[in-house]
């Protein structure tokens, strides 16, 4: 945890924005694989954690406005609970490390809220995302989970998403901790990859370097070759001779900050020469979009740098063609660029998913319906403190040339005849995380290797 003072003074800023009600926080329980006693890895809710820091299964919490009381509200170990888990601060010695005073049984929280709003108070909560969090919800407000996240409170929402994107000085030393150990993993997978290495044998390998950090996955790793798909998670390829291997990977610290890196290379020690051509195009759209990371500019007009930066690349090679800015205007780089350019990050590895991208990413602006722009998780015009990605990828999906090619879309920028020799490419995706500051930005952790010759480097070192 950090200093008290750190929950303390979050709280406090909470109270500033959030004037008036009870604020209402739903910590995590533990959650049943198979049967009640055999538990996934239990995982905190990100906002619980960073107002009151304890990352223990169990816990609620109020901020009252209007009494001015904060309170976390659980149950002590029972002996047989000691038996099998072994002694645990109490309550009272839990919550005292985040600055609070005041704690209640578990089950005086539905009291609590229900008294309050007897009274005509207003209870604040977050969207649930957990059924457990729904069925409480339930049972404490009397409202059905289908009215939920319709019920949630804007007003907290806006006034999380608020503190939670201005990143302190203590929380960018975790995420680059966070970030260094999952350069690690990554560069793990690197020496690892040759012919007749199993996908399954590389993605056990970087979650074992996350857990000898006393940290875990911040999301299921993707070690593919085939990186057409992008959030592939099935390991069971045997690598092959003139392959691509694409790792999309990261690590989450003791503190739960994430990383998130990505990083794709060749299977032999050398690139051939068109996945290098390829590469090379990736690499130029990757180094506009950082150039271009500063306060005051939107990041959607980033994600256009490296989207024309692709047009132009792709038609010196022959596969697109026409004027590169209404090549992007009109969409047709989706056809390769699918996704977005980057997305928050910080304690959660898409930052505050949960509440919702129109507030995260897009400060409540609309957001585009456009293939492939739609997909863009961050647009809004970035800030010193703002944490997150920069990964640019080009992709040759199989089944999205041929539905485009039917139609014949956008065939004033895509040269399909061209288009159709690339369809078994797969795909390139190399990410690293970014620290907006008062005059630019700041890589966030070592580097990895970046351009096609310091991947053929690193890959050239394997045994």
């Amino acid at each position: 945890m950090f200093p008290s003072i750190t929950y303390i003074n979050r709280r406090k800023m909470l109270k500033q924005a959030v004037k008036k009600g009870v604020a209402l926080f739903l910590g995590n329980d533990e959650s049943p694989m198979n049967y009640a006693d055999n538990t996934y890895d239990f995982r905190q809710d990100s906002t619980f954690l960073y107002y009151f820091g304890n990352d223990y299964a169990g816990l609620s919490a109020v901020i009252d406005m209007d009494e001015n009381r904060e309170i976390i509200f659980g149950n002590e170990l029972t002996i047989d609970d000691i038996v099998w888990m072994g002694q645990q601060p109490s309550i009272r010695e839990k919550c005292e490390q985040a600055g609070i005073r005041e704690t209640l049984p578990g089950g005086a929280l539905k009291e609590y809220l229900q008294a309050a709003a007897a009274k005509g108070r207003e209870i604040h909560f977050l969207p649930p995302y957990r059924a457990e969090q729904q069925l409480k919800l339930q049972d404490w407000l009397g409202i059905a989970p289908a009215g939920q996240a319709e019920a949630a409170s804007l007003e907290f929402v806006k006034a999380v998403v608020h503190q939670r994107n201005y990143k302190s000085d203590e929380e960018i030393e975790q995420i680059e901790e966070a970030v260094a150990i999952s350069a690690e993993m990554h560069r793990k997978a690197i020496a690892m990859a040759r012919p007749g290495r199993k996908e399954s044998e590389i993605a056990a390998a970087m979650n074992e370097i996350a857990m000898r950090y006393g940290g875990r996955l911040s999301f299921p790793t993707i070690a593919t070759i085939n990186g057409q798909i992008l959030h592939n998670h099935y390991h069971g390829n045997t690598l092959e001779s003139g392959q691509l291997m694409l790792i999309d990977a990261g690590a989450e610290n003791a503190m739960h900050y994430a990383g998130d890196l990505s990083s794709t290379f060749p299977v032999d020690k050398k690139f051939t020469e068109r996945q290098r051509t390829i590469y090379q195009i990736r690499y130029d759209m990757h180094r506009a979009a950082v150039a271009a990371l500063r306060p005051g500019i939107a990041f959607r007009d980033v994600h256009f740098i490296a989207a024309k930066t692709l047009v132009e690349g792709f038609k010196s090679i022959g596969l697109m063609k026409g004027d590169a800015t209404e090549a992007v205007m009109a969409g047709a780089h989706a056809l390769f660029f699918v996704h977005g350019l980057g997305h928050m990050m910080g304690l959660d590895v898409h930052d505050m998913e949960n509440l919702g991208e129109k507030w995260v990413g897009y400060a409540g602006e609309p957001r585009s319906t456009q293939f492939g722009l739609k997909s863009l998780r961050l647009a809004r015009t970035l800030e010193p403190g703002f944490v997150h990605t920069i990964e640019p990828g080009i992709y040759f999906i199989p089944e999205l040339i041929e539905q485009w090619k039917v139609k014949n879309q956008l065939a004033q920028f895509i040269n399909y005849e061209a288009v159709e020799t690339y369809k078994n490419f797969g795909g390139i995706r190399n990410e690293e995380d970014y620290l907006i500051t008062a005059t630019g930005a700041r890589r966030l952790g070592p580097a990895l290797p970046l351009s096609a010759e310091e991947m053929e480097a690193a890959t050239a070192s394997r045994q």
